[in-house]
């Protein structure tokens, strides 16, 4: 199920299903080559939160969250699949679909530093992020992928210096043509820009606007890479009973 459905089913035992949910993924995505995961999600749910966004969420409270998504992440390197935290600096307070429209959070920035920004400077450390298309307009006019100032923002307040990828430029958050959503989006700092859904030409428009990894990007890149390690034999069937009994109610009793 969704993983704020998980988070209120295990209770106590929360921490320990999102660690085995998130190993036994891991396995399953090895399986397959795939050695990054984009999990876990810090935006901190709210009763307004857009609802496409909301039950992936791992809760409300910041401490919560951040205890769910460090067994998350912990899960996954486990199992030799890097994490990225995301929507960096925090997708939350967006009461609209960022999908289909750019959202706005008039938020304070007082208020950001108190709550939004809490989980993704405690989760810092993980090595890599994806950006929130998301304007803070007390802050900037720019969606957050875009803007040099909220970039910033993440590597200087929240201290992540880790590898940042956009989310996917192709969502209607952004607005002009595919080579100047990805253009708009280096130049702001990112180090990787995501384009997940497109025609052929639009694809290649991205790829012709974007340089080629190198740099400070690229060193970061390669840090990532570096902290994959080959996971340990384990009982998987061993995991899959646990998590089963954790997530059918035996987490609370």
């Amino acid at each position: 199920g969704p993983p704020l459905d998980q988070a209120a089913i295990t209770g106590e035992t929360a921490a320990r299903s999102f660690w085995l949910r998130s190993r036994i993924m891991a396995a399953e995505l090895r399986a397959l080559g795939i050695d990054v995961n984009c999990a876990p999600t810090c935006d901190l749910a709210a009763a307004s939160t857009h609802p496409f966004l909301r039950n992936r969420c791992l809760g409300s409270d910041p401490a919560r969250v951040i205890e769910l998504a460090r067994a998350t992440a912990e899960g996954l390197m486990a199992g030799g699949v890097l994490p990225v935290l995301k929507h960096i600096p925090g997708h939350g307070r967006a009461v609209a679909d960022s999908h289909k429209d750019l959202p706005s959070v008039d938020a304070s920035l007082e208020a950001l530093r108190e709550s939004d920004f809490v989980p993704f400077k405690a989760l810092a450390d993980l090595p890599m992020a994806m950006t929130a298309h998301i304007r803070y307009t007390a802050l900037d006019h720019l969606p957050a992928t875009q803007s040099p100032r909220m970039i910033g923002l993440i590597r200087d307040e929240i201290g992540f210096d880790g590898l940042l990828m956009s989310d996917d430029i192709g969502m209607e958050a952004l607005s002009g043509g595919p080579g100047a959503r990805a253009r708009a989006t280096m130049a702001a700092g990112c180090d990787l820009v995501l384009h997940c859904n497109g025609e052929m030409a639009a694809m290649e428009e991205v790829a012709l606007a974007v340089p080629p990894l190198e740099g400070a990007a690229q060193n970061r890149a390669e840090a990532a890479l570096d902290r994959r390690i080959l996971p340990d034999r384990v009982d998987m069937a061993a995991f899959d009973a646990e998590f089963e009994a954790l997530i059918s109610g035996g987490g609370n009793g």
